[in-house]
């Protein structure tokens, strides 16, 4: 699972993905609860060849029938074998509201040494990456509605990277990295297409190092 990562800066949001950043500054760092940058295609584009739209969104999807809007503590990762009918996610699956979440790095703990130790996992050639989402709206107490979204995650028992981290007997988990190619194909894919995408990261593009605070 990913709790905390590096967001793109604002800089490079256009260079790398096609979207602007919004207005509005985020922290160096995310988790659950923060808000940070995504890009999905524009919700009020009638063109047939759609736009991309960077706008910020909470770590953690809140679904539309929560009623304390807390729920982004236990829903920043979504499972990809039952992201279709978890109850938290399953609006935003069959709708189709797919979303790419631009980082430079993210953090998992590794425990070869008996403690939990930071490290991090980032592209070799350091460049910003894409990681493929699923978002949903929550109209919050006042009226306002709240957009929120949740990193998909697949099996990574066997993964070199990703099978070092999280303690010995736990699942190994990995986000979803989107080719930059396929960042259109990504949020324009049916939820039959969205499938083919589910795949650990790319063992011969990133590297892992100890990343202490």
């Amino acid at each position: 699972m990913c709790t905390n990562y590096r967001p793109t800066s604002r800089e490079l949001l256009d260079d790398y993905f096609g979207a602007s950043a919004p207005a509005k500054e985020f922290r160096e760092e995310a988790y659950p609860g923060y808000q940070a940058p995504i890009i999905r295609l524009a919700q009020d584009d009638g063109e047939t060849i759609k736009r991309k739209e960077c706008i910020a969104a909470t770590f953690g999807l809140i679904p539309i029938w929560s009623k304390d809007g807390k729920n982004y503590r236990h829903t920043y990762n979504a499972r990809t074998e039952t992201v279709f009918d978890k109850p938290s996610y399953r609006n935003a699956w069959r709708k189709r509201q797919f979303c790419i979440v631009p980082m430079d790095r993210f953090y998992e703990p590794n425990y070869a040494s008996g403690k939990p130790m930071r490290w991090r996992i980032e592209r070799q050639d350091q460049k910003p990456f894409g990681v493929a989402a699923i978002y949903d709206y929550w109209k919050g107490p006042k009226g306002a509605w709240i957009t929120s979204f949740s990193l998909l995650t697949v099996n990574a028992d066997a993964h070199p990277i990703m099978g070092q981290f999280h303690p010995t007997n736990d699942e190994k988990r990995s986000i979803v990295v989107i080719a930059p190619d396929a960042y259109d194909d990504w949020l324009l894919a049916t939820t039959d297409e969205a499938i083919s995408f589910f795949a650990p990261v790319p063992t011969e593009e990133f590297i892992s190092a100890p990343a202490p605070k």
